[in-house]
């Protein structure tokens, strides 16, 4: 067999504890299964179709207002909410509760075709604050434990409504992915003394190959163990639990490194770049948690313009990811192109 090129190993997740398959020599492999056909077309500024757009009639039945900037309401088919019926007790092991919680929208703009790519830092800025004003208020209820905000962005990840909006699910549990990277974080602190977050960026910036953005605030990259092909971690450098707990300048800090990031993912393949966002914070069940580190984390499902990244045998059957390409490889890739959105100078 020949000796494959590019990079073949496995690599640490130190925020799952798991092991993470690099692969690189597999992403020009022959392909002759389902491929991702894109769609130039822009949406117009106001589509009278939309149920998120201002002013427009809901699902409910209910009317958006005409709101101006970032606008947030109760979701209309919520996943938890109030009005949760009292589950039937099953027989052991089996175990019920309530679907206790808030489910909320966000609206990040009321251009129906201004993406985060699109907006202007200040604008982004605006979002992050309802994302750590909405964790601070739902996350004092006490049927909440856990508030996770996040935008699913594009149709491949199945979004049906391409107006820019996110959500915020406040649940009586802790999503499993961030109890798992607390449990790593605490362990780690308890092994090291130290908060393992920290220590990735350190690690990240003595290598420096992965760096997409940094200031005095924060700092966005492509993961040494990412598991998707342009994953990116935006990461504030003061610790905090939530990103309530950030100051106005870490904010508009971290509303740049969106920006940024955004931008350089649209620019790569001159299209609206699709991923799964979600803001990883601590749980709100009231425990000290020292050495949690909030951070976002960019999950884009394709690995070329035209490929999804599948989820087979390794990563469903197995439970462990296999990445077809390098993280330095795609960083490089990222890092190329231009900052300035490739649609800026166009008239909306």
């Amino acid at each position: 067999m020949t000796v494959p090129s590019g990079v073949w190993e496995e690599r640490w997740h130190p925020l799952r504890e798991e092991w993470i398959i690099v692969a690189a020599h597999r992403q020009n492999r022959p392909w002759i299964g389902q491929t991702i056909a894109t769609t130039p077309l822009r949406d117009p500024v106001y589509d009278p179709t939309c149920y998120l757009c201002p002013g427009n009639a809901r699902v409910s039945g209910n009317q958006n207002p005409s709101y101006a900037g970032v606008y947030v309401f109760d979701n209309d088919h919520p996943c938890v909410g109030p009005l949760a019926p009292d589950p039937v007790i099953p027989p052991w092991p089996n175990r019920v509760q309530r679907a206790d919680g808030i489910a909320r929208v966000i609206c990040f703009s009321p251009a129906h075709n201004q993406t985060l790519a699109e907006m202007s830092a200040d604008a982004i800025a605006d979002v992050v604050q309802v994302w750590q004003q909405q964790t601070f208020d739902l996350g004092r209820r006490p049927e909440v434990n856990h508030v996770l905000c996040f935008e699913n962005k594009g149709a491949v990840v199945g979004v049906s409504n391409p107006h820019p909006h996110g959500q915020v699910y406040a649940t009586n549990f802790v999503f499993k992915t961030m109890e798992t990277e607390c449990f790593a974080a605490q362990k780690f602190w308890h092994e090291q003394h130290r908060v393992l977050m920290r220590e990735i960026i350190v690690a990240e910036q003595q290598d420096s190959r992965r760096i997409l953005y940094e200031d005095e605030h924060t700092i966005a990259f492509v993961p040494y163990f990412a598991r998707y092909a342009y994953e990116v971690y935006v990461v504030p450098k003061r610790t905090v639990a939530h990103l309530y707990a950030l100051n106005s300048i870490e904010a508009q800090s971290l509303a740049c490194a969106i920006s940024a990031v955004t931008i350089r993912y649209d620019n790569l393949w001159q299209m609206s770049f699709p991923y799964v966002m979600a803001v990883h914070q601590a749980p709100t069940d009231g425990s000290q948690v020292p050495f949690f580190h909030a951070f976002l984390a960019f999950h884009p499902p394709l690995r070329r313009p035209d490929l999804l990244k599948y989820l087979a045998g390794p990563e469903i059957g197995g439970g462990n990811f296999l990445s077809d390409t390098a993280p330095e490889a795609t960083a490089a890739a990222l890092q190329a192109v231009e900052p300035i959105h490739y649609r800026a100078s166009e008239v909306q």
